[in-house]
């Protein structure tokens, strides 16, 4: 999860590795930038940053994003009949093209959150299939609005392949 299955722009890259500089841990890769339904220029980039204490290292990413604490949303998985709490930040760099979804989860749980992430690696054919074209259909021909989307992409990432208790939920900005 350190690495990435799609290769990075080179200023994306250098991102990531000053962001873990600073911060001092490691970033791990997560979502399609791990799988073959990654549309450059469109697709997110999913990152997950495990730490023994959130707040430090939301502060810090705070600074190194240049962002509000009020930017960073308090959240909850539920998954395997197992909760999650986390924090999650969306930041965009139109300028250096880099748009990244930031998840922040303490230590413990750490085995809960890559056993989720990493049961979305490899997908079965037909579940890669849909979610292209369910992508190509929002971004490339914008057929389908962002809900339905939404709602689509978690299907096929959850119920189509067997996990039917897993939920997210954003509980509060900080």
């Amino acid at each position: 999860m350190e690495s990435t299955k799609n290769d990075l722009p080179k200023d994306t890259k250098l991102f990531f590795k000053q962001m873990g500089d600073y911060l001092d841990c490691k970033i791990l890769f997560y979502g399609s930038i791990q799988r073959s339904d990654f549309i450059p220029g469109h697709s997110d980039i999913d990152v997950v940053i495990f730490t023994d204490n959130e707040n430090t290292t939301i502060t810090k990413l705070q600074h190194f994003l240049h962002v509000k604490k009020t930017d960073f949303k308090k959240t909850q998985w539920k998954f395997n009949n197992k909760n999650g709490y986390g924090y999650k930040i969306k930041y965009k760099n139109k300028n250096k093209l880099i748009d990244v979804e930031i998840s922040i989860y303490n230590e413990k749980f750490t085995e809960i959150m890559t056993k989720k992430y990493i049961s979305q690696f490899d997908l079965p054919i037909y579940v890669s299939i849909l979610l292209y074209l369910l992508k190509f259909f929002y971004y490339r021909l914008p057929l389908i609005s962002k809900s339905v989307y939404i709602y689509l992409k978690s299907y096929l990432l959850n119920q189509a392949i067997g996990i039917t208790d897993d939920r997210f939920i954003i509980l509060e900005s900080l």
